[in-house]
C-alpha cells in the first residue's frame, strides 16, 4: 500500500508512543486522522490539539465510517468493539507494524532494534540527522527532549524507525542499515522460550535489503548467527570492535570522549547526557551517521546539545543538594545500568530507587535478576506492579523481587506512601524507574524535592 496516497485514516489505540508517531505521519501529509484510545494522556491531549479527534470510549458510534485504512496496535484486546465492526465489515486493517513495514520498503530505513537502548538509539540518531541538516522522517518509541515530540519528517527520504520486538513486530521492517544493541530474555509471554525470541533476532538480521548494513554491539550473545550482508560492530570501549569510544572523561553529569572506526575518528565529543551506556549508544548512533557520510565535524557540533529522551535516564532536578533521575528501565540489565552510572556520576550520595515492576509475566520470569540489580542501590522503595494488558497471577507480586533481595534495606509502598516518605525522608540523590504509571509521580515527587 503507498502511504503516500491516505487521505483518511483511523486509529484502534492512537495514544500508544509508536501508534502516535504514525498518527502525526499522517497527519503531517494531510489526511484526515482519527482514533480511540482506553484513557486521556498529555500524548493525546497534544494530538488533539494538533487536528485529530480522539474519543476515550469503545463506541461504534464514534469511530469515522469514511475511513481508508484502520490501523490497530497489538495491546488492543481481542474483543475490542471497534475493532471488530471494522474487521466484519470488510475495512482495510491492519497493525501498527504493518504500517511500518510499507515506510521501510518505500524510503531509505535505519531501524533500531534490542531489548535495550533502541529508544535512546534511534532519537540519537533521528537528531544527529536532523541537526547535521541530512534530514530524515523519525518514528520513535520516546519523546525527544530536543523537540519534545517522537515524530518529525523531511523532504528527505530517509526513516528512523524504532524496532519494537514486542508481537515480533520488527520482523516485518526491512532496514537498509539495522542496528541490534541486545538480546537480553525479555517478553517470554510472547516468545515462550529464550530461544525462540533469540531466533526472532536472527531473523530481523537476514531481513537487511541488498547491500545493506547490520551494525551490531560487540560480543552478543549468539554473535556468529547475527550477520547481515555487510557487518559492523560496536562497543564502548572494546578496541576489538569496529567501531568503539577511547578516553572517556565525566564532567558536569555528562562525557567527553573520542569515537574511532575502521578509518575514521572524531575526538572530543560532548554528550550532556548522563550514563555509561548512553556513551556506547552515541557510539552506535555515531557510527550510523559515518555510514551515511555526514562530516564529522557536523555530528560532533550536533551531539553537544542532545537533551536526551524523556525518561531515559532523565534529570528532573540537579543541583548540589538533590539529584532527582527519572527513567524507563524495565528490565534486569537497565536497572543495573541506571544505578551504576548513577553511582558513578554522583559517587558521594545515597542512591535511594523507586521500582515498578511491568507485567506480572515479566516479574515472575525475571525475578532473581531484578533483585540481583536492584540490590546494588542503598534503598529500594518497590511499588506494587504495573499490569498493563495482564491479568494477575497467583503468587506474584512485588514481595517476589523483594524475597530475593539481599540488600535488608527494601521496602514495598503504596503510590501515597511514597510521596509520604519523600517528603520525610533525606534525600540527596532519587530516582524513579518502570515502564507502568509510575511517571503520573514524577511531578508530585519533583515538586516535593524541590520544596524540601
Amino acid at each position: 500500500m503507498n502511504v503516500r496516497e491516505i487521505t483518511r485514516v483511523y486509529f484502534v489505540g492512537i495514544g500508544g508512543i509508536g501508534m502516535s508517531a504514525l498518527a502525526r505521519f499522517f497527519r503531517e501529509q494531510g489526511a484526515v486522522v482519527s482514533g480511540y484510545d482506553k484513557t486521556e494522556t498529555e500524548l493525546t491531549r497534544h494530538l488533539a490539539s494538533e487536528g485529530m479527534a480522539v474519543h476515550y470510549t469503545d463506541d461504534t458510534q464514534l469511530l469515522d465510517k469514511d475511513t481508508q485504512l484502520v490501523i490497530y496496535t497489538p495491546a488492543i484486546p481481542k474483543d475490542h468493539t471497534e475493532l471488530n465492526w471494522y474487521i466484519n465489515n470488510h475495512y482495510p486493517v491492519y497493525k501498527r507494524s504493518d504500517v511500518l513495514q510499507w515506510i521501510t520498503q518505500a524510503m531509505h530505513a535505519v531501524t533500531v532494534a534490542g531489548t535495550h537502548g533502541k529508544t535512546t538509539i534511534s532519537t540519537m540518531i533521528a537528531y544527529l540527522l536532523r541537526e547535521t541538516g541530512y534530514g530524515c522522517n523519525a518514528f520513535l518509541g520516546g519523546i525527544s527532549v530536543n523537540y519534545g515530540n517522537n515524530y518529525w519528517s523531511s523532504k528527505n527520504d530517509t526513516a528512523v524507525v524504532e524496532a519494537d520486538e514486542y508481537d515480533r513486530s520488527f520482523l516485518k521492517l526491512h532496514p537498509d542499515i539495522a542496528v541490534l544493541t541486545a538480546i537480553d530474555p525479555d517478553h517470554l509471554d510472547i516468545y515462550g522460550t529464550v530461544e525462540d525470541m533469540e531466533a526472532a533476532f536472527i531473523q530481523y538480521t537476514k531481513n537487511i535489503k541488498i547491500g545493506g548494513t547490520l551494525l551490531v554491539k560487540h560480543g552478543l550473545h549468539r554473535a556468529s548467527d547475527l550477520k547481515g550482508p555487510q557487518t559492523v560492530t560496536y562497543s564502548l570501549q572494546n578496541d576489538v570492535a569496529d567501531v568503539y569510544a577511547t578516553d572517556i572523561t565525566q564532567k558536569d553529569g555528562g562525557y567527553i570522549f573520542n569515537v574511532t572506526g575502521t578509518d575514521w575518528q572524531i575526538e572530543k565529543l560532548h554528550l550532556q547526557v548522563g550514563g555509561m551506556h548512553n556513551v556506547e549508544n552515541a557510539v552506535a548512533a555515531i557510527a550510523v551517521t559515518q555510514m551515511l557520510g555526514i562530516a564529522p565535524e557536523k555530528v560532533k557540533n550536533a551531539l553537544v546539545s542532545f537533551k536526551g529522551v524523556k525518561r531515559r535516564f532523565e534529570y528532573l532536578l540537579k543541583n548540589d543538594r538533590v539529584v532527582y533521575i527519572d527513567d524507563y528501565a524495565h528490565h534486569p540489565e537497565e536497572l543495573a545500568a541506571l544505578i551504576k552510572s548513577a553511582k558513578h556520576l554522583f559517587p558521594g550520595r545515597k542512591c535511594v530507587i523507586c521500582f515498578q515492576p511491568h507485567l506480572f509475566s515479566r516479574t515472575r520470569d525475571l525475578a532473581d535478576g531484578f533483585a540481583h540489580s536492584l540490590d546494588m542501590a542503598d534503598e529500594v522503595i518497590l511499588l506494587d506492579i504495573y499490569p498493563a494488558r495482564e491479568l494477575p497471577m497467583e503468587g506474584v507480586t512485588s514481595q517476589m523481587i523483594a524475597d530475593r533481595m539481599t540488600n535488608p534495606a527494601h521496602t514495598i509502598m503504596s503510590k501515597d506512601g511514597l510521596l509520604e516518605y519523600v517528603r520525610n525522608a533525606p534525600l540527596n540523590m532519587f530516582i524513579t524507574a518502570g515502564a507502568g504509571d509510575i511517571d503520573k509521580l514524577t511531578e508530585p515527587i519533583k515538586e516535593i524535592l524541590e520544596k524540601k
